[in-house]
């Protein structure tokens, strides 16, 4: 009977965890930082699958990992409540309604980047504003609450500011974490409880073994093998693994391998790289779009499926490979000590990404601060549901435009 119980409460995970990612791949607009946000609101907050220590802990690894740090986060999270196949269920959920839309666009959908859809689409950024503003209000309280804290996340959001480079932001981590482990002797217990720590660790090094074994045989098969399939697949899964700094930074990556090889043209690539902003979910979720428009394989839905899956599955291997490693180290008294620096630093990375690229693309004039700050009141101190705030956010954002006309 136990077993029975055991296979329908992982039944009943899966099926949460997948209608979950799925709303929020279907309403999780405004990029890498804006998903952060939104994850935080619905883990931390509002489900409590975990903590808002344990979160900050997750965001800082996926910030040292390469790949898309929003979806790295979803995996993470899906893999803690339903193992494996939670992992894969996360990734679904949160990236097939993009990758569907892209595609489609590849199909003629223009409507998505037409002028009459423009105003919704700033509506759904300042709704993103509000998002991360709060998770920066609820991580700041309890992360940057002393001045040695305070300073932390300051300093490196000043950093990141004004040395705008992808490695920034791990230097910064690394150098507060060490700071952390001298500066913040406190007693410390274990931030994992024994329902959520992750075993299996011979298991999972396996996905850290086949993530290096792939990254050196594709390039090789590509080479003597030069099938259509494993040339696309070959492109994209190292594209996937060796970018940090989110989906922005994979592009000149993919433009080099699409472009240059003439698998595609620019035109085509900037359009989708245009379509891809104005929709929800992972920026990675592109590939799909590129690997429809390539000339090296048919049919459409199929190279699609093989560029999303290629550049994802580094993220997916080494999230999962590193995990269960993370849980063990981070128990460790000095580790959790370098931790509370971290997690302040952790705030500062999204205070300076709240300011550029998410404010300073949204908040354009006197109505747009009016919006988000009203949305910020109603999210924060009347704790109205999010996708209400992100509806009322559109259909202001709809009113200003009409006004004018």
């Amino acid at each position: 009977m136990s077993e029975v119980k055991k296979i329908r409460e992982k039944f009943h995970s899966c099926l949460e965890i997948t209608f979950t990612f799925l709303r929020l791949g279907c309403t999780s607009f405004g990029g890498p930082i804006a998903h952060i946000g939104y994850f935080h609101h619905e883990f931390v907050l509002k489900k409590k699958w975990i903590n808002d220590k344990s979160y900050s802990d997750l965001v800082a690894l996926c910030q040292f990992l390469p790949g898309p740090a929003s979806s790295q986060i979803g995996m993470a999270l899906g893999y803690k409540r339903a193992g494996l196949i939670g992992a894969i269920l996360a990734w679904i959920g949160f990236t097939l309604p993009s990758a569907f839309l892209l595609v489609g666009f590849y199909y003629g959908i223009t409507s998505l980047v037409s002028p009459g859809f423009q105003p919704i689409l700033h509506g759904l950024k300042l709704s993103a504003v509000v998002i991360v503003a709060q998770a920066i209000w609820s991580m700041g309280k309890k992360f940057s609450y002393d001045k040695q804290r305070a300073s932390i996340t300051i300093l490196t959001c000043i950093s990141c500011l004004l040395i705008p480079f992808s490695f920034t932001q791990i230097f910064l981590i690394f150098v507060s974490g060490t700071i952390g482990s001298f500066l913040f002797q406190e007693e410390t217990s274990a931030i994992i409880s024994q329902k959520n720590k992750q075993h299996g660790s011979s298991f999972n090094f396996l996905f850290l073994i086949l993530f290096f074994v792939l990254l050196v045989l594709l390039p090789l098969a590509a080479f003597y093998f030069p099938r259509a399939e494993i040339l696309l697949f070959d492109s994209f899964y190292r594209a996937g693994s060796l970018v940090f700094g989110g989906g922005h930074v994979v592009l000149p990556l993919l433009q080099n391998e699409m472009v240059s090889r003439h698998w595609t043209t620019n035109e085509v690539f900037m359009n989708g790289y245009g379509a891809s902003q104005a929709i929800p979910g992972p920026l990675f979720a592109f590939a799909a779009y590129l690997g429809a428009a390539s000339d090296i394989l048919s049919p459409v839905w199929w190279k699609a499926g093989i560029a999303l899956a290629a550049i994802f599955l580094p993220s997916f291997l080494l999230i999962l490979g590193v995990l269960p490693f993370w849980e063990s180290i981070r128990s460790n008294r000095k580790i959790q000590n370098a931790m509370f620096g971290v997690n302040a630093s952790v705030v500062g990375i999204l205070l300076a990404a709240f300011y550029h690229p998410i404010w300073t693309s949204s908040v354009q004039n006197v109505q747009d601060f009016s919006v988000a700050l009203f949305g910020f009141l109603l999210i924060l101190f009347w704790e109205i549901p999010s996708w209400a705030v992100v509806l009322l956010s559109v259909v202001t954002s709809y009113g200003f435009y009409l006004s004018r006309y």
